[in-house]
């Protein structure tokens, strides 16, 4: 990304100054004549390119440049043009990202290097998998096709991500919920009924004594009990994030009695749909497997691929060497299998990511109409227990007065 110094014309005859950003001179001008401003004189004021931090890029900003390049592409435009084009078309406060990153491409790519080498240089935008079939499809020439199966992945992708956040939203809003009223309820409605009983005297029940003594304990040591959640938040993120921890914690997520089965079908469909997308594009075995390995978002199933891969390279069929993984299940060997007697293992994988993704949906809807009850009845026996806990004495208001007496 350049800029330039302008001098320009608006459409009242007023002379105006300022700076242009562009890949070059003909897109700054062009730039600034789709502001209706007639250009007088401009001048490169930077050949270097302006560093704004970290590139952030959306996934859906993504998924439509790709889509948008395959079609331009497909259609016979060059690709210098292609690129020129979007990034004319990013706006340039809401894809500040994404424009950048096509600015700097698109300066490379002129500059006589691939499409591949110029993403290349942008790992946190575009990641192996997405490289890795750009230089497929750019060696093979078949660059628009191998885009287009890029955005259909990014998409289904997407989708998958979407159903997963979707059904988990309802139930965190419920636990925040019940949690903020529950500090509400405890720190300040129950101190005002503790100084009512205790101006009654006697003893109270039990559960009203434990929540009143529970009241006490956190406004008197909150800052203790801040400090110790904040703690373990971070040491369990910390431990998650270490190489112990996360393998560890990937088992055990696969164990778990309902969620077990549906994070293993959520793995099984990334890792068909990613296998196939990059055979079809013709990368290497022995690369996707890696690149499989790591976008397969799970430990267990990353080190089962680098044994897979291990025997794949000594020269063993996919399927015998799957099949001494425990957690590929069956009905994929058996699809695997009839693929590699067909040629269409890509074929049978896409199937199967298919056949999982309809699974995950009922999963999910089942488990989203099982919550809704049991979330509601979460919430009644917390704060219905609190609300029953303060009243409770004055449903025993004779005892308690005599008692103190």
């Amino acid at each position: 990304m350049l800029s330039f110094a302008y001098q320009a014309r608006d459409q009242a005859g007023k002379t105006i100054s300022g700076v242009q950003e562009g890949l070059n001179e003909e897109n700054a001008i062009n730039a600034l004549m789709t502001r209706g401003l007639m250009v007088l004189t401009i001048q490169q004021k930077s050949s270097g390119k302006i560093d704004r931090g970290p590139i952030k890029v959306s996934e859906t900003d993504l998924v439509l440049f790709t889509r948008q390049l395959a079609t331009m592409v497909d259609a016979g435009l060059p690709l210098v043009s292609g690129l020129t084009a979007l990034f004319e078309q990013a706006d340039p406060r809401k894809q500040a990202g994404l424009r950048r990153v096509i600015g700097e491409v698109t300066a490379q790519v002129q500059d006589g290097a691939t499409f591949y080498e110029a993403i290349m240089k942008h790992p946190t935008v575009f990641k192996r998998l997405y490289t890795s079939m750009v230089k497929a499809g750019e060696s093979g020439g078949m660059l628009a096709e191998v885009l287009d199966r890029l955005a259909g992945f990014l998409e289904s992708s997407a989708r998958l991500t979407k159903k997963v956040k979707s059904a988990l939203t309802y139930p965190v809003i419920v636990i925040c919920i019940a949690f903020a009223i529950t500090a509400f309820l405890v720190i300040k409605v129950v101190p005002v009924f503790g100084g009512i009983f205790a101006d009654f005297g006697g003893e109270l029940p039990a559960p009203t004594q434990f929540l009143i003594d529970v009241s006490d304990f956190i406004r008197a040591y909150w800052y203790i009990i801040v400090g110790v959640m904040v703690g373990t938040f971070y040491g369990v993120r910390a431990w998650v994030n270490s190489p112990t921890g996360a393998d560890t914690w990937d088992r055990w997520k696969l164990k778990l009695p309902i969620f077990g089965p549906l994070i293993h079908k959520i793995c099984m469909t990334r890792f068909a749909r990613t296998f196939a997308q990059l055979i079809r594009s013709g990368v290497p075995i022995l690369e996707v497997m890696q690149i499989v390995g790591d976008t397969s978002g799970n430990s267990v199933v990353t080190k089962a691929l680098v044994g897979v891969s291990v025997d794949v390279e000594k020269g063993e069929p996919l399927t015998a060497a799957l099949s001494r993984q425990a957690i590929f299940p069956p009905m994929m060997l058996r699809m695997v299998s009839a693929g590699e007697a067909t040629g269409k293992i890509d074929a049978m994988l896409e199937k199967m990511a298919d056949f999982w993704d309809e699974e995950i949906e009922a999963t999910l809807s089942a488990l989203t109409s099982l919550m809704e009850p049991f979330l509601i009845v979460f919430l009644g026996v917390i704060v219905g227990g609190i609300v029953i806990a303060m009243f409770l004495p004055i449903f025993k208001l004779n005892d308690v007065v005599s008692s103190g007496k």
